[in-house]
């Protein structure tokens, strides 16, 4: 009887305990989405707010004035992966989650506001400028320290299932984007008025939600494993704390340095590729775009599981081999097809692919370093690789699509996957190998 008693407390126990890890999980990944949501707000309604910052009669160069703005954000994201890492790492990551919303909010609302070209002249492209780069300072801490937070306060079993969620919330992000680009489009606005200020609205909503997620983020509560870590040296979250690791460091930026390429082409530039070079309408556009998200979305979580089962390596590996010889084949045909569904297919069978490296780079990352260091060496390189190659990969591929080789793009792309293939086929299973225990 007494037996009876103390298994079912233990289940009780055992019950609150998931729901104490879900809660934190649901609560950082939300923060999350809102901050992609702000981020790629920019990118969904680029096409209507491009001919108020940067008048030119070209389309093409309209987009790449934007898309150049797009990857200089990208570096400020290793100040941003340095700054609230060692926030993070130093005093604890619910405040480096808090801060990194907060720096997200005040982006967008300086671009809800910023008077048009015609208003100011250059200084409305030098305005939009600075809140990009304050957004990207958001975004480059909010990676390493997400992930961190996720792996965290995971349990041992699943930890490749929970952490998939920053990319289900990050794909999400770019999501209710578009649900909103699609509400003003269809329900809300005529073409002009979203065109003269009706663009103006996804940054005032995502200022509000930025502020939502913040007061939630306070309340999390800090990950056991820094609270451990703590007790057993003062955290340092320093540079030359991090330098120690110089195996793990350049890990991170070979296996992010494909995976990244490939991820800012299927989701970032897949929207202007099948507008421009496959010429589907405005509509179809974003209907294509909208469902291979959601099917992307759909296999993160699945993948994560599979990798608490498999391991970490037959995953990316299978990303890298499927990658290097899919890419090319998949594009071409992109480009030749006339038809919605055959485009939305395409980049379907692309994310299959793709969701090899999205669904669990963060873990990989994570497993990688000790907690006292775990944030900064998560962010930061991975930060510097995705300005390099992630948040460049819209420019490269406009910039060749405007010397008449868009083709050029798809060899560059396949040549990034293989880079990373080489690294995940001789770097260690994280799964089996894994220093999430280390609080030294």
């Amino acid at each position: 009887m007494d037996h009876a008693v103390s298994l079912s407390a233990d289940d009780r126990l055992d019950i609150r305990d998931v729901e104490r890890r879900v809660k934190a999980i649901f609560i950082g990944s939300v923060g999350n989405l809102v901050e992609w949501y702000d981020f790629y707000a920019y990118t969904a309604f680029a096409l209507y707010f491009a001919p108020a910052f940067f008048p030119n009669s070209d389309p093409v160069v309209q987009q790449l004035n934007a898309a150049v703005l797009f990857a200089a954000t990208f570096l400020m994201r290793p100040l941003g992966g340095w700054l609230f890492g060692y926030i993070a790492d130093r005093h604890g990551r619910r405040l480096s989650l808090t801060l990194s919303v907060v720096c997200m909010c005040f982006g967008s609302l300086i671009i809800a506001v910023t008077p048009t070209y015609a208003s100011i002249g250059i200084a409305a492209p030098a305005i939009l400028a600075i809140a990009r780069v304050i957004e990207g300072l958001s975004l480059g801490g909010e990676y390493g320290a997400s992930a961190t937070y996720l792996s965290e306060v995971a349990d041992a079993k699943h930890r490749g299932f929970y952490s998939s969620f920053q990319y289900v919330t990050l794909i999400g992000g770019q999501l209710t984007a578009i649900i909103v680009l699609l509400l003003l489009q269809k329900v809300f606005l005529t073409q002009q008025e979203l065109q003269e200020w009706g663009w103006r609205i996804p940054f005032v909503i995502g200022a509000f939600l930025a502020i939502f997620a913040a007061v939630m983020r306070r309340n999390l509560h800090e990950t056991e494993a820094f609270e451990e870590a703590k007790k057993l040296a003062r955290p340092t979250g320093s540079i030359t704390g991090l330098l120690k690791y110089p195996r793990e460091l350049l890990l991170v930026v070979g296996l992010t340095a494909g995976g990244t390429a490939a991820f800012y082409t299927f989701t970032t530039y897949m929207q202007t590729f099948v507008k421009l070079s496959v010429g589907l309408t405005a509509d179809q556009t974003t209907f294509v775009i909208f469902g291979s998200l959601v099917f992307a979305t759909l296999l993160q979580p699945i993948y994560g599981a599979l990798s608490d089962r498999i391991g970490r390596k037959p995953l990316l590996i299978f990303f890298g081999v499927v990658g290097t010889l899919a890419t090319i084949p998949i594009l071409t045909t992109l480009k030749e097809t006339k038809s919605p569904l055959m485009a939305f297919l395409l980049i379907c069978a692309a994310w299959i692919f793709v969701a090899g490296y999205t669904s669990i780079n963060a873990i990989v990352k994570a497993e990688l370093f000790p907690t006292k260091v775990r944030a900064l060496g998560v962010g930061l390189p991975y930060a510097i690789t995705v300005s390099v190659f992630g948040g460049t990969a819209p420019a490269v591929a406009l910039y060749f699509k405007s010397l008449g080789h868009e083709d050029w793009f798809y060899y560059y792309l396949s040549g990034m996957i293989f880079l990373s293939l080489i690294i995940y086929a001789t770097m260690r299973d994280t799964k089996h190998e894994s220093a999430m225990h280390r609080h030294e």
